[in-house]
């Protein structure tokens, strides 16, 4: 779930985006995800009024436009998504996947990204946190079998 700074209207994570009044509490307005499955993480590009949402079936982040509800673009991501930030100063975004990946998207305008990295962390990771305070984006893995927890920190600076 992600809201607007300012903003009391929140769209929750459904096959649909919702675009709730958090001071009347009503739904707005209901809008269809018609073009994948599984969405579950999503980031806010409040400059370009885009709603970055990721995909697990097929794998992929769709990008919506705020204001008309359309979705504008469709792009590969990494496999199992949970996680998906939205970097407004460096106009990039990271993609979390539980198959052991990080993808890493430059954005050239509102409807162009670019995969700029693909980075390994391990099988399960697919919890993370960014502070872009920090310059740092934070991968949680899990224990599993012969794999040790471990929390990957990658430098976003």
């Amino acid at each position: 779930m992600r809201a607007q700074s300012g903003d009391p209207q929140i769209p929750p994570t459904r096959q649909e985006i919702q675009v709730a009044d958090l001071a009347k509490g009503v739904v707005l307005a209901k809008r269809p995800v018609l073009s994948a499955l599984k969405n579950y993480p999503m980031a806010l590009d409040e400059t370009r009024h885009r709603i970055l949402i990721g995909c697990r079936a097929p794998s992929k982040m769709l990008v919506f436009d705020t204001e008309t509800g359309k979705q504008t673009t469709s792009i590969d991501i990494v496999d199992d998504t949970d996680d998906l930030f939205y970097d407004a100063l460096k106009k990039r975004v990271y993609v979390i996947g539980g198959g052991g990946f990080v993808d890493v998207f430059d954005q050239k305008g509102a409807d162009q990204y670019t995969r700029i990295e693909h980075l390994a962390t391990a099988a399960g990771a697919r919890t993370g946190f960014f502070a872009s305070d920090w310059g740092k984006l934070f991968v949680a893995a899990p224990h599993r079998g012969e794999q040790r927890a471990e929390v990957f920190i990658f430098d976003t600076k």
